[in-house]
């Protein structure tokens, strides 16, 4: 119970915004509970937007990618936005090369 409690404190939701700190390690192992616990406060909280913090993250694989599109479909039938917050310069070429970029905004 406590290591779930651990996992929520890691989504807020402010105001309008669900904001998702995420792990330091995002692979396919931890990204369908990513996906699951986002999909659940976006739909319960009725969120505008979606803003994921990579502060704490060092490695990303592509199911980070995933992670962010499936969001962004999902949050845009709402009419929402997402943001991506603090990747470092590996996670940012990621995204510049997937094309990523071009649909949530980066912002440091």
């Amino acid at each position: 119970m406590e290591e779930e409690s651990k996992v929520l404190d890691n989504y807020k939701v402010i105001e309008d915004c669900l904001c998702i700190r995420m792990p330091e390690e995002v692979d396919h192992h931890r990204s369908e509970e990513i996906c699951k616990n986002a999909d659940h406060f976006v739909l319960e909280s009725q969120v505008a937007n979606v803003v994921f913090d990579f502060e704490d993250t060092r490695f990303m694989d592509s199911s980070g990618i995933g992670i962010i599109i499936g969001r962004y479909k999902l949050i845009s039938c709402f009419g929402g936005k997402v943001y991506v917050l603090h990747p470092d310069k590996q996670i940012r070429r990621m995204l510049q090369l997937s094309g990523v970029e071009k649909i949530v905004e980066i912002m440091e």
